[in-house]
């Protein structure tokens, strides 16, 4: 069995110590795969029927842009909420998804009548990468050695510290060239974050494989399926902001 010290993700909602204090007891049920895929497809369901409501109000709705603010910010607390607390996933994990498929439904409706397509287009992508990497990593042809872990898990905190300078630097009126330019590094740069979310799927498969070898709760499958609805939140919009900047340069 792999030692908890030794594997990482990137995500901040799957830290190595998330299965440390968990070990296979007598009597107690315990997390499976089967359940953890099961509760992903749930919550899944949740944000995509949450999403299609916002998308049929369309984006002439005037409280629009009240919803995706309201519903980023309170999906912002219940994210940081389950994370101290992750016994409280199997009661907020779908909550989590149903605020953020109301943020991804705005800001999707909003985008595509700009770039009409591009949200079936980053659905299709979105989950085509989902698929693609998780018989990569079933059938062995992705492995994430201790390396692949840390390099992943860095680069995604080196992320996070740009977003985090753009939010910033947007309340005075000023635009993180990286993060907004359709320009060929800024276009780069989004090819990267796309890679690295995407990394950062493998990872998240790696590690609930480890929670289950660890013998951990069943309740811990509702974490393992926010840890992933997380991931796929972030791939999503980067691949629909990676979609915009390429559509945009070539009109």
């Amino acid at each position: 069995m792999v030692g908890v010290t030794t594997f990482r993700s990137g995500n901040p909602t799957l830290t190595a110590k998330t299965f440390a204090k968990y070990r296979i007891a007598p009597g107690v049920e315990q997390m499976t795969l089967g359940g953890t895929v099961n509760k992903t497809a749930m919550s899944l369901g949740v944000l995509l029927i949450a999403a299609l409501y916002v998308w049929n109000r369309g984006a002439d709705d005037p409280r629009l842009g009240v919803w995706i603010l309201v519903s980023s910010i309170a999906g912002l607390i219940v994210m940081l909420v389950t994370v101290f607390k992750n016994a409280w996933a199997q009661y907020t994990t779908l909550v989590y998804a149903g605020l953020q498929g109301i943020a991804l439904g705005g800001v999707s409706v909003l985008t595509e009548p700009a770039y009409p397509g591009i949200v079936g287009q980053a659905v299709f992508l979105t989950f085509g990468t989902l698929g693609a990497l998780l018989v990569a990593y079933r059938s062995g042809m992705i492995q994430p050695t201790q390396n692949f872990r840390l390099g992943v898990a860095a680069a995604t905190g080196g992320i996070f510290v740009v977003y985090l300078v753009g939010f910033a630097l947007s309340f005075f009126g000023v635009q993180v060239p990286l993060i907004h330019s359709n320009g060929p590094i800024g276009i780069l740069f989004s090819v990267f974050v796309v890679v690295l979310a995407s990394l950062n799927l493998v990872l998240d498969f790696d590690f609930i494989e480890q929670g289950v070898s660890h013998g951990a709760p069943k309740h811990m499958e509702w974490y393992g399926a926010f840890g992933l609805l997380v991931t796929l939140v972030w791939l999503y919009l980067e691949i629909l902001r990676l979609l915009s900047k390429l559509r945009s340069r070539s009109r």
